[in-house]
């Protein structure tokens, strides 16, 4: 399956940006408002988006976070936590600090309570010692049918590690780089899933930003020889987070993929038309936490594919 029914989330109780990842993430922008202001907008916009997404029948596992360790990114759960259809969890190494504090072995215990079976955890954390990182499936994109990752290398993916996790979870890698314009010069990309995104029959991506011809071509020819319609999206619309989607299934069946109102505004009719042949639109504002915190509808929800006791 490349969609799930069941998606974990994170309410915020400290949201604001976060100044450890601003170094890397050029879509982080400040805000001239006091961060409980901050907070209380994105949980708004949260509560929200929960919302929308409940209405089609989509389940939603909420947590709430916790006001100590101080977490500002808890909203993006996906960086660090992954859940497998073999009942597996791959927890992963993070590039802030304060990132790390994310990690809580409570919400195991609450899916499990809820009935879903974890039989294996693959924890990558100690790469953080040596200073390498692998943030998730922020870092990597999956095409869970075709067993295929891809990753555009960063400061937050490194080559090795996903090469290792790639044959931890039995998937045949496709590394490349990418890179968006800062100040008139190209800098790596954060993350893989800002710039595409792979559904069942289709896939959302910024090819632009792949610099090496060759490297483009491989990425392109991988998702057109697994019979994905290439919907591609230009960089400015990338900024808007069109490449921050997530395809999601609801209760009976019906595929949907779930993006901001910002992204969906971006989209022209002509990429909205190709989308609809494939699957559903959801989109919600998440305006203040896509400012101030650089991501978006994909970065929020963590899939969750392990099998029911």
């Amino acid at each position: 399956m490349q969609a799930t029914n069941t998606i974990l989330m994170i309410r915020p109780v400290s949201f604001r940006m976060n100044e450890q990842t601003a170094v890397n993430n050029y879509f982080q922008e400040d805000i001239d408002i006091k961060n409980e202001e901050i907070n209380l907008l994105a949980q708004q916009e949260f509560d929200a988006f929960v919302t929308v997404l409940k209405a089609k029948g989509i389940d939603v596992v909420v947590i709430d976070d916790t006001k100590n360790p101080d977490t500002p990114d808890s909203i993006f759960p996906n960086n660090w936590i992954s859940f497998h259809e073999d009942g597996t969890v791959g927890i992963y190494p993070m590039f802030a600090e304060n990132r790390r504090d994310e990690r809580r072995e409570d919400i195991l215990d609450t899916l499990e309570e809820q009935g879903f079976e974890i039989t294996n955890i693959v924890d990558y954390t100690s790469a953080e010692e040596d200073g390498f990182f692998l943030e998730g499936t922020g870092s990597i994109a999956l095409d869970r049918t075709n067993k295929k990752a891809y990753c555009a290398l960063s400061d937050r993916a490194d080559e090795e590690l996903f090469i290792e996790f790639c044959e931890d979870f039995d998937y045949f890698p496709v590394i490349f780089n990418a890179n968006q314009s800062v100040d008139g010069k190209r800098m790596p990309i954060y993350h893989t899933n800002v710039m595409m995104c792979i559904g069942e029959n289709f896939a959302v991506i910024c090819a632009d930003t792949i610099d090496n011809k060759k490297e483009r071509k491989m990425v392109l020819d991988h998702l057109s020889n697994d019979g994905k319609e290439i919907i591609r999206i230009t960089e400015a619309q990338m900024h808007q987070f069109a490449g921050n989607m997530l395809q999601v299934m609801g209760a009976k069946g019906e595929a949907y993929l779930v993006m901001s109102s910002t992204a969906f505004h971006s989209l022209t009719p002509e990429q909205v038309e190709n989308i609809n042949k494939h699957c559903q639109i959801i989109h919600s504002s998440l305006e203040t936490i896509e400012t101030c915190g650089g991501g978006s509808a994909r970065c929020m929800m963590a899939e969750v594919f392990l099998p029911k006791k």
